[in-house]
Parts: C-alpha cells; sequence; structure tokens
C-alpha cells in the first residue's frame, strides 16, 4: 500500500481511467450527501483563509505502485460514490460556465477535457470514470449531454438535477464554487493485489459518505476475492439478475432484509440488524457451505431472492398467489418472511402442491389477523415464524402446518373462533391500521366479480360529529352510545358517497340516492330495511359480520385422530413448591418464600407470555424457552439468567460470570435475591434475558 495527499483536481487529471468493479454497490448518495458536499464546497471556496477541504479517500489497484504515474485504468475499491458525485457535479457546472475561463482549469472545454474525459481516446478509453450496469449508461449519457437511458439511475439523475438547481440559485458568479472544487483534497491510496488484501482494507475503511450497507459488504466479499472471469460470471448469471428483480429502489431498501430472513432460514437464529455481514462470513466459512463452493452459495441467494420478490415485493406471476401474497403484505408482518421463503422454497422444489401452498399462506394471513383482532403482543411471532420450519413433516405438509398452528401455546396460540368474533364485535376498529383490509376482505368474501374498494371511503353510519337529530334518536344515554360504539364494526361501512351522507339522519343516509336502500355492496346488506339506527342494531349488525368473519379468516382444523399423530405430550407434572429440591426453604412464612413469592409476581407480570414450570431442582420461568430459573437456598433465591455474560448490563456488579462450571439452571449469568429492595434492580436483569429470548430491539 502506498498513501499521500493529493489535489482531487491534479489526482484526476492525471489519471487516466476509474473504473467501479461489478462488485462494488451502485450509486447511492442522496441530496443529504449532496447537499453537504455542496456546503462544504461553498464554505471553503468563500473564504480564503481556508486552504483545504478534505472529502475522503480514494483506494484503489493497480498493476504497479506508482500510483498514477502508469497510464492503465484503476479499480477502485473505496471512494465511488464521491468520484461519481464531483464528476456529477463537474458537469453542471461545465454547462453553465460556458468556454470563459473565470480561474485557471475551469471553463466548460477544460473541465470535460481535464477531469471527466480522455479527449484523444475512443469508446469506453475516452471517459474518466466507468460505473457498473444502469449508472455507466445514466453517467456517459450525462457526460455526452444525451438523453437518459429507459432504465435510467434514479440516484445520478436526481443528483445531477440537484446540483443544476443548486448552480442555478448561485447566481453569475461561480467563483466561490470553483474556488472551492479547486482546494478539494483526498488521500490517493494505491494498492497491489498480490500485497494487499483490498476486501480487509474495504472493510476497515472510515471514509466520510453514505455508510455501506450489510448487503454491500455481502456482495463484496463474495466477488471482491475472486479472478476476474469468474467475478464477471457470478455477477452477471446472479447478483445482477437480482439488482434488476428487486429494482433500484426495493434493493436499496429491501436486500438488507431479505439477507436477514435468508440467515433466519439457512442458521435458525435471527441475526441482529447490524450484524447480518458478520453472521453471513460466519456461515458462509461453515462446512457443508464452503464445500459447495461459492457458486453454489450465490446461485442459492439468487433463487431465495426470487422468491423473496415474488411474496414482499409484488412480483409473483399466479394469480392466486399474487393476491393472497398481497394481502398478508397489507397486514406488515415482516418476521413471517423466514417462514415464507421456507415454503417457498418447498413449493419451489415440488414437495408441497399450489392448492395447499395457497392454504397454508390463507391460514397465516387468518393467524396474524386473529391475533391483531385479539389483542395478542406481537414480540413473539419473530421466532415464532423462524422455528416453524422445525415442526414441517414433508411427507404430510399442510397437515403438520395446521397442527403446529393448533397446538400452539397460549401465547403464541391461533385464536378460536369464539374469542375472535367477541374480539372483533367490540374493538376499535376505525383507528387500527388494518381497517381498511378488513373491510375490503368482508366485502370480497366469495365474489366472483371483485370490488375495487381504493374509491371507497369507510363511513360511520352514526357519525362522529352528532346533530341534535342524532342525539334525539339515540336517547338519553347517546353519549354512552356514542364513546362505546362509534368507531366498532357494527357501526362501519363502506361507500362511494361519504360526503353525501356527512351527518345526515340514519333515514337520510338510507333513502337519499345512492344511500343504503341502492347500496350493491354486501357490507350495507339490510340497512335499507331498517327504521332506527342505535344500540340493539349495531349490535346485531356486529354479531352478524362477526360471524361472517370467522369464515373470512377461518382457523385450522384436523379431526382429533389425526391431531393426536403429531402432538407431543407434555410430562406430568411431577413437582410442587413444596415437593422440588430445596422446597424446605420455601415453607410458608419463612424470609425466602416471601422473597420468591414477590419475585414470581414480578416476573409473570413481565409479559403475558411468561408461564412458570417447577422442576425438580429449579423454578422455570419460560416464554419461547426458559429466560431465568430460581433455585432456592437457605438465605436468598439463586438465578440462572439464560443470556451471555458479557450481553447484561449490571451496573452494580450483581451477576457472576458461571459459564463453563456446573449448576443448575440455564445461562451464563447468574444472580442472587436475598432482600426484598434489591427486587426492583434484578428485575431489571430478568427482564434483560427476557428481551433478548424475544428479540425485542433487533
Amino acid at each position: 500500500m502506498k498513501a499521500s495527499e493529493a489535489n482531487l483536481l491534479v489526482f484526476l487529471k492525471k489519471s487516466s481511467q476509474f473504473i467501479i468493479p461489478i462488485y462494488q454497490r451502485q450509486y447511492s448518495w442522496t441530496e443529504r450527501e449532496c447537499g453537504q458536499l455542496w456546503e462544504d464546497i461553498i464554505r471553503t471556496g468563500s473564504n480564503d483563509k481556508i486552504n483545504t477541504h478534505f472529502m475522503g479517500s480514494i483506494v484503489y489497484v493497480e498493476q504497479g505502485l506508482s500510483q498514477v504515474s502508469v497510464q492503465s485504468p484503476l479499480l477502485v475499491i473505496d471512494g465511488q460514490q464521491r468520484l461519481t458525485t464531483i464528476s456529477i457535479l463537474l458537469e453542471a457546472l461545465a454547462r453553465r460556465i460556458g468556454e470563459e475561463e473565470i480561474m485557471d482549469g475551469f471553463s466548460a472545454r477544460k473541465i470535460r477535457n481535464y477531469y471527466l474525459q480522455n479527449a484523444e481516446e475512443t469508446g469506453e478509453r475516452a471517459f474518466k470514470l466507468i460505473l457498473t450496469q444502469t449508472d455507466k449508461d445514466s453517467l456517459l449519457a450525462l457526460i455526452q449531454n444525451r438523453p437518459f437511458p429507459s432504465e435510467q439511475s434514479i440516484r445520478i439523475t436526481k443528483a445531477f438535477e440537484f446540483y443544476e438547481k443548486c448552480i442555478a440559485g448561485f447566481g453569475n458568479d461561480l467563483l466561490p464554487l470553483c474556488k472551492g472544487i479547486s482546494k478539494l483534497t483526498i488521500v490517493d491510496i494505491a494498492l497491489t493485489r498480490d500485497q494487499d488484501n483490498p476486501q480487509l482494507i474495504f472493510e476497515s475503511m472510515n471514509s466520510t459518505g453514505k455508510e455501506l450497507s450489510q448487503a454491500d459488504l455481502i456482495r463484496n466479499y463474495i466477488l471482491m476475492g475472486l479472478e476476474p472471469k469468474q467475478q464477471t460470471k457470478l455477477y452477471e448469471d446472479h447478483w445482477r439478475p437480482m439488482e434488476k428483480e428487486f429494482g433500484q429502489q426495493a434493493y436499496g431498501d429491501k436486500f438488507d432484509s431479505f439477507m436477514r430472513h435468508y440467515l433466519t432460514v439457512k442458521t435458525g437464529d435471527i441475526p441482529k440488524i447490524g450484524e447480518v455481514y458478520e453472521e453471513f462470513k460466519k456461515y458462509t466459512q461453515s462446512k457443508d457451505v464452503a464445500d459447495n463452493g461459492v457458486e453454489k452459495l450465490v446461485a442459492d441467494i439468487h433463487n431465495f431472492a426470487s422468491y423473496f420478490c415474488a411474496f414482499a415485493l409484488g412480483k409473483e406471476t399466479d394469480k392466486d398467489l399474487n393476491e393472497a401474497f398481497q394481502d398478508l403484505r397489507e397486514l406488515r408482518v415482516d418476521v413471517s418472511y423466514p417462514f415464507l421463503l421456507r415454503l417457498y422454497s418447498d413449493y419451489k422444489a415440488g414437495l408441497i402442491n399450489k392448492p395447499d401452498f395457497l392454504s397454508i399462506i390463507r391460514m397465516t394471513e387468518s393467524y396474524v389477523f386473529r391475533r391483531a383482532v385479539c389483542g395478542i403482543p406481537t414480540n413473539s411471532l419473530n421466532k415464532t415464524f423462524a422455528n416453524f420450519g422445525e415442526s414441517i413433516q414433508k411427507d404430510r405438509y399442510l397437515d403438520s402446518i395446521k397442527a403446529h398452528y393448533m397446538l400452539m401455546p397460549s401465547y403464541r396460540k391461533f385464536p378460536r373462533a369464539d374469542e375472535f368474533k367477541r374480539n372483533l364485535a367490540i374493538k376499535d376498529i376505525y383507528n387500527t391500521k388494518n381497517c381498511s383490509y378488513l373491510l375490503r376482505k368482508l366485502e370480497n368474501k366469495d365474489r366472483k366479480e371483485i370490488v375495487i374498494t381504493d374509491n371507497l371511503t369507510i363511513e360511520h353510519i352514526m357519525p362522529q360529529e352528532l346533530t341534535e337529530e342524532w342525539k334525539k334518536a339515540l336517547g338519553p344515554e347517546w353519549q354512552r352510545l356514542h364513546e362505546n360504539y362509534l368507531h366498532t364494526l357494527g357501526n362501519l361501512t363502506l361507500t362511494g358517497y361519504n360526503s353525501e351522507y356527512s351527518n345526515k339522519s340514519f333515514k337520510e343516509k338510507r333513502d337519499i340516492q345512492g344511500g343504503f336502500k341502492d347500496s350493491p355492496l354486501k357490507l350495507n346488506e339490510g340497512l335499507g330495511k331498517l327504521d332506527n339506527w342505535d344500540e340493539k342494531t349495531i349490535n346485531e349488525r356486529a354479531a352478524r359480520l362477526a360471524e361472517f368473519a370467522a369464515t373470512v379468516w377461518e382457523e385450522p382444523y384436523l379431526p382429533g385422530v389425526t391431531l393426536d399423530l403429531f402432538e407431543i405430550k407434555p410430562e406430568k407434572g411431577e413437582y410442587t413448591i413444596e415437593s422440588m429440591g430445596g422446597g424446605q426453604h420455601l415453607a410458608e412464612g419463612s424470609p425466602v418464600r416471601k422473597l420468591y413469592e414477590a419475585l414470581r409476581k414480578e416476573v409473570l407480570a413481565i409479559d403475558p407470555v411468561v408461564v412458570e414450570e417447577v422442576k425438580k431442582l429449579y423454578i422455570a420461568y419460560k416464554a419461547e424457552t426458559n429466560f431465568v430459573d430460581v433455585v432456592p437456598q437457605a438465605k436468598a433465591l439463586r438465578m440462572a439468567l439464560n443470556i451471555d455474560f458479557n450481553e447484561i448490563n449490571d451496573p452494580k456488579g450483581m451477576c457472576k460470570d458461571v459459564a463453563g462450571i456446573g449448576r443448575w439452571g440455564n445461562g451464563d449469568a447468574e444472580v442472587k435475591l436475598s432482600s426484598l429492595d434489591q427486587l426492583p434492580y434484578v428485575i431489571g436483569l430478568v427482564r434483560q434475558a427476557f428481551e433478548k429470548q424475544m428479540g425485542n430491539g433487533e
């Protein structure tokens, strides 16, 4: 490696050409990053006391180590965002500045011939900077003042428009801008392939600009170390098709999430959002993946990316599946995506047919929606779906999934019909994110001619603002009725006549042209036959719609004899507080029993999913699995926290590292509770173990 400080314009002028290798990310600077560079340039150019402005480093690979003395293309490892942005700014300036040279090197001709083009070359060699794929065609079109290609780079066009606007707003005095650009300084870092490791250097760079995504790091990790021929093949056969299938916007916004879901499927663990790249490296270093080689790995990622695009981005070509995926997307439960990836992979492999696949998607939609209606906490859903694949029996695919849904414990339960109908009838539906989804699904159940509800609005039959006529019609308890029923299912419908209805009386809404009597919507059936709208009619309609909803969002069913084949019988409860080992310390009225009762109350209050199990030698508190185990002792409660010792936040230093030490209970952190005044602090430690298990904050 050889590094030195360099003036950016001198560096550009002396360099023959910069090539962005195919493994690099696309141009990604937004108006925020472009605006920051603009402000730095103007500030520097407007102040003669500022001699330079450092804008980061340019790292590249070349054959020799003489930096830019050898006129051969330079392969850029780090710095493409800065090089691309300054090229876009220089082109915008060249178009505005004309041929008058307002300071040395700053005329339209010199800007282009010194810093953007190689005047004596032809073809691609005529340009200083060659980007990848879509970016390449868009930048070359820009520099040649040609129309952008049909598949243009959104970021490049936006950056150019931004700088054109900035320059136009700056007036005719462009000298501060030119001065600022002339003061830009970089660190020129040249590498040699046989002596330096570009990947390690790439990872350790702390340059200015837009932070690399986890997907950027993964792509570079896979492709950077390969020979150019294999690198090109893998990129063109797999990575570039993935980028195109995602599209520019979704690739930037969604690819990191996809890789997280992919790793969840492959490893069974959910990586933290900021650690996807590190977990991916560990995964690729496992024996099976390493033995199969990089080509199979990239092909596998490509396949799963196609599945993800199908269900998460609306790219599914099958009409029935696409409709089911759209409904599931509307519920916005991304935590189900590892499960869907696994399902889609098995569907493509022929392990499950389309009707069964469709049935499972709809079952999953019902599971998520019923839980939302019943107000069941969602913080266990990530683990629920991450581990769902372990319960699938490939020879009895659909039945095994039905059984799993039916047999899940209370905190992960599939709400039964009575609970679902009861909650749906009384819940404030209007102020939930799923209100439009609910009404649309109810309206279109069993319809062959689907009603497009996008142009309809949600109507409160009893209006949000009550007139005196409405108060009189509702009776002396109008205020209670309005507060209790306004936003509930029984009082909500869809209409195209919202402005006409306004807060008119019920009879006027019923009888006006386009009113309830004329409405072709199933949701409005029966309203035209009513004379009054009151508590009784609201409750009757709510009950009827809730009953119907239970057929829209169905629950899975298997005959008892079939369900028994999948049920794992729990062990009989052999132990009680009194009979367990150490139970003598929990005798009624003892100090340790009082500690236990106080602790028990606080732990169970952490979350509704927490359950208590008495084991032979300890008391376990669990969600997905044990997060704290309590061993009664003569004068204290010894507690094993199921969390790595180095992960726990323990400013008082009460925890002890017991990793590798034989003991009862699960976990590497141990804490003792010996007095009630310690309880609030200890519960804070216990909560950390619970949050770790549930994956909150990842």
